[in-house]
């Protein structure tokens, strides 16, 4: 990741300080530290990475919306509410959509991370929200086993086989921006005719001012970070032939 990386040459470039090759590694390291947090830079690569935003208005209606997780934080648990991370747009939206007549139900796939506290499953954290925000129980389907998007596509595949759906039609993913290709090509793997509805947008409209240029930005080597674990994941999925 961006940031050890430059951590390690900035060490590197300490211990080796009088030596020609420690003092070349103290440079990288500074010039990657300056460019890893140079907010303007980064959000450039990323609005460039993230699928387009879709209009509401231009979106024909779906069966079903296909909602994944990875939203929540599962590492506090109170039992009466769901606490929320980055990415409350993928519930929010979609309980939007819904009530705007371009979803007729909605399937909320996902269990548990890898790091928990108890038995909390996201799609049953989503769906008591979603409930709450006005969504009938009766048009949510929850798929709580799957741990990554992989399962994500194979299990909400299995989810609808199930409830008799046809999978000749063409149903709805609600994830974030920049997740949906690699979403997008875990479902299509499956055989299922998708297609996104980007949200939780990390990119940001008119950053290019003389303060996003010049002021380093710890967002931006966390955002960095974000895109450089999604970019390996996706390699990964190639590699496997997830996608």
């Amino acid at each position: 990741m961006p940031y050890t990386v430059c951590l390690l040459l900035l060490l590197a470039g300490i211990i080796w300080v009088k030596r020609d090759m420690g003092k070349r590694m103290l440079i990288l390291g500074l010039a990657l530290l300056f460019f890893f947090s140079n907010g303007a830079i980064c959000n450039y690569v990323m609005n460039w990475y993230e699928t387009p935003l879709v209009p509401i208005a231009d979106l024909e209606y779906h069966e079903v919306g296909i909602v994944l997780t990875g939203v929540t934080n599962l590492n506090k648990v109170s039992g009466d509410r769901t606490f929320f991370d980055r990415g409350a747009d993928r519930a929010t939206h979609a309980v939007q959509l819904y009530k705007e007549g371009k979803l007729g139900k909605i399937l909320i796939t996902g269990g548990q991370g890898l790091t928990t506290v108890g038995d909390q499953r996201e799609a049953v954290l989503l769906a008591e929200f979603m409930v709450m925000a006005g969504v009938d129980p009766g048009h949510l389907y929850i798929e709580d086993k799957a741990r990554n998007t992989r399962e994500n596509a194979l299990f909400a595949k299995q989810t609808l086989e199930e409830r008799g759906y046809d999978l000749s039609k063409k149903y709805l993913v609600i994830t974030s921006a920049f997740h949906m290709k690699r979403a997008l090509g875990c479902f299509e793997k499956v055989n299922m005719r998708v297609e996104g509805f980007p949200v939780d947008y990390y990119g940001s409209d008119g950053i290019w001012n003389l303060k996003g240029i010049l002021q380093p930005s710890p967002t931006a080597l966390a955002l960095w970070h974000k895109l450089f674990k999604e970019w390996m994941g996706t390699l990964i999925y190639l590699v496997v032939g997830y996608i």
